[in-house]
């Protein structure tokens, strides 16, 4: 669980410094940053539903790991582009896009015992990056950290009377 709530603070930092430069925006658009940071962990639905049920049911072969890939993302934000009018889909696209790209860079930052990330471009590579092996997904700390600079996000722009604050 701390790795989720990081990715959705790094995303809320991204998206909020963002809205400094772009007035469109707004804390709803910051939401939607912080949803795109989820889309990776899809892949975590191999924990309630096996590959194996999904690839019998669809006939063919199926990995949930294909989602946490530049090629899932990409094809996850395709489709939830799709759930708004279209007036608001290139800003949705890119937010989420935004996200999911935040989500895609922390984790190949994991400590993995081999020094490879995982195949991060697939389906344009699949070669596994090295990884400078920062942290686990289960530590707390980059929570902390990540808190503490949405927290002073939050308080900066705050300061400076931003939109994106609420305010």
């Amino acid at each position: 669980m701390p790795d989720l709530l990081s990715h959705a603070l790094i995303a809320y930092v991204l998206c909020t410094l963002l809205a400094l430069r772009y007035p469109w925006l707004t804390p709803r658009y910051v939401t939607v940053g912080m949803a795109g940071a989820f889309i990776p962990d899809l892949a975590k639905a191999e924990l309630a539903i096996s590959h194996a049920v999904v690839g019998n049911l669809l006939g063919s072969p199926f990995d949930w790991s294909g989602l946490h890939t530049l090629g899932g993302a990409v094809v996850a934000v395709s489709v939830g582009v799709t759930l708004v009018a279209s007036e608001y889909r290139r800003r949705v696209a890119a937010l989420l896009a935004v996200g999911a790209a935040s989500h895609l860079t922390a984790d190949a930052m994991l400590l993995k015992a081999s020094g490879h990330s995982y195949p991060v471009l697939w389906p344009l590579t699949g070669y596994h990056p090295l990884t400078p092996g920062i942290y686990h997904s289960a530590d707390v700390w980059p929570s902390i950290v990540t808190g503490v600079l949405a927290l002073g996000t939050w308080l900066f722009v705050r300061r400076l009377g931003h939109e994106a604050t609420g305010n």
